[in-house]
């Protein structure tokens, strides 16, 4: 199972440029409903405006050499460690995620396209990672799904109430788990289960990549572009065009009406809601 090409092996019942055509057409999904995603909720539009507000409300220019350093911290802070959650087990459970399903897609894309025939030899390399991949996916998203997610471990709901927003994550979850058993079934030869398990697993599949405009899938794309316009603003000093929060050592804001009950609390008041999980259901 693990040193197996099983798309080589596939392509003993299915040709193989109905294999490369099928991930083609996901790929062709995604880049469609990303492009759909983006005119029906109109967040390029959003995303240029707000750039053109930030720009406007400046109080410095930033330089070149200063752009690039935000947009290396954003690469390295935002997209490649997840900086953003402060639930540590969030984080890690999104980066098992992330990088499992990247290394899933990639072998995916490798053995289909460069070892296509059963003949050819697979370096057992990359059904390793396949398998790798879809385990780390599966791993971070059920500890996600029954343990770390709010409206679960904090709200109180209960792990199986789904709603559409959830459709990301769970044909993901569908996707990896069913190419797993289905691999499993092929390597045992067990071949009416295998056909079974072959059909679940293009539904999820088509789902996964066919649901962009429905899911959070494209927000792959778009958090790298929002987090480098908040680290912009907050650099430029346009703060994304809200106020400046308010610093209760600072006396001035300490006197404004809306803190005047704060004036003598202590500087570190509110902060007992991050020092305590709230499992009270």
């Amino acid at each position: 199972m693990f040193t197996t090409n099983h798309f080589a092996e596939l392509s003993a019942s299915i040709p193989i440029s109905i294999i490369q055509a099928y991930v083609l057409a996901m790929i062709a999904l995604v880049a469609g409903g990303t492009i759909y995603d983006v005119i029906h909720k109109q967040s390029a539009k959003y995303f240029f405006n707000a750039v053109k507000k930030s720009e406007a409300n400046a109080s410095r220019k930033i330089a070149a050499p200063e752009k690039l350093s935000l947009a290396i911290h954003t690469v390295a802070s935002d997209i490649l460690t997840s900086s953003e959650f402060c639930n540590p087990n969030r984080r890690i459970a999104h980066l098992l995620g992330m990088y499992g399903f990247v290394v899933y897609l990639i072998s995916t894309i490798v053995m289909v396209f460069a070892y296509p025939d059963p003949e050819m030899t697979t370096p057992s390399l990359w059904p390793a990672l396949w398998a790798l991949g879809a385990l780390m996916v599966c791993f971070g998203g059920y500890w996600f799904w029954f343990f770390i997610r709010v409206d679960v471990s904090a709200e109180g709901q209960s792990p199986f109430r789904v709603r559409r927003a959830d459709l990301f994550i769970l044909s993901l979850l569908a996707s990896t788990t069913l190419g797993l058993i289905w691999a499993y079934s092929q390597s045992v030869g067990s071949g009416f289960w295998s056909i079974v398990l072959l059909s679940l697993y293009l539904i999820a599949t088509t789902v996964l990549f066919g649901g962009v405009p429905w899911s959070k899938f494209s927000h792959m794309f778009f958090k790298s572009a929002a987090a480098f316009q908040k680290k912009t603003a907050n650099a430029n000093g346009s703060m994304n065009n809200l106020p400046r929060p308010a610093d209760r050592t600072d006396p001035d804001d300490r006197d404004r009406h809306s803190m005047e009950l704060l004036k003598d609390a202590p500087l570190n008041m509110g902060l007992g809601i991050k020092r305590e999980q709230p499992n009270h259901y």
